[in-house]
């Protein structure tokens, strides 16, 4: 499938995602689904991590972002109102089991992961890892950071730390909670580069003003996924058809080039989220 940015971006309405559903899905007693109709709200897990989630600082509410606009979605097809709780991404899971939260966007779905929570079939988006390093460190491959003495921040226990880990350990790896700490710690020279896919890189940079974003090499591309309680399938099938729908509509990536001009970046100078439009 090869999709036109400007003209198949003709997203599907909340509702009518509603009517797409299977009975079955919606009705079903017991589980998340259940829970979230008992409680009238369904439950996000949020961490500051533009263009993911984004926090407004003069009102404290997280107003914005992919996954908030994903949550609200899936909030209007069930009839219910979001709820967000503040999680990191090394806390998430942990959210997850102890049922604070009933899904949480963003995580990808690795087989370490697998053991302990669900995802869904079809894919959330797509993306590439980067960097944002100094000006003057060379980071066109992997082997450039993989030098002694070279600090690369990264979220702790995230894709990125696994595989900076992997294809960098000889440099100083800095874990943080989340994406906010890495990119702070960067900013104030702690390291020399920060770690992440590409998307929240490009709000770094606009925001900080300084350093490049380089998509070493090999390049690591790869779905994104959501993490879902275990064996809950009503739930699980529900978040399935509601990627996939809004996957194929093209919604997906309306969804993250309206928060990108929101914050005054050029869609078009930032890879797709499709991987059909890459």
């Amino acid at each position: 499938m090869t999709l036109d940015r400007r003209t198949a971006l003709t997203g599907i309405s909340a509702s009518a995602l509603a009517i797409l559903l299977p009975n079955s899905v919606l009705a079903q007693s017991g589980g998340t689904l259940d829970q979230i109709k008992q409680r009238g709200s369904i439950r996000i897990g949020v961490t500051q991590a533009p263009p993911w989630f984004s926090k407004d600082p003069k009102t404290g509410e997280w107003s914005s972002g992919f996954g908030i606009s994903m949550g609200k979605a899936m909030a209007s097809a069930l009839g219910v109102k979001l709820e967000t709780v503040e999680v990191t991404w090394g806390t998430a899971i942990a959210a997850l089991q102890s049922n604070k939260i009933d899904i949480m966007y963003m995580l990808d779905a690795t087989p370490e992961r697998a053991q302990a929570v669900d995802f869904p079939q079809s894919p959330l988006l797509y993306y590439s890892l980067a960097v944002l390093a100094r000006d003057d460190l060379p980071a066109a491959q992997w082997s450039d950071l993989d030098k002694v003495g070279v600090r690369i921040a990264v979220p702790q226990a995230s894709s990125m730390d696994k595989f900076v880990s992997e294809f960098a350990s000889k440099a100083t790896i800095q874990r943080f909670p989340g994406n906010a700490e890495a990119i702070a710690a960067f900013q104030s020279g702690r390291a020399d580069a920060v770690s992440l896919f590409h998307p929240p890189l490009l709000v770094a940079r606009k925001t900080l003003g300084t350093g490049k974003i380089v998509v070493p090499k090999p390049a690591k591309f790869q779905a994104s996924s959501a993490a879902l309680r275990k064996d809950d399938k009503p739930f699980r099938d529900f978040v399935d058809n509601t990627f996939a729908t809004h996957y194929k509509s093209g919604q997906t990536q309306k969804w993250y080039e309206e928060f990108l001009v929101s914050f005054g970046l050029d869609p078009k100078a930032s890879p797709a989220v499709m991987k059909e439009m890459l």
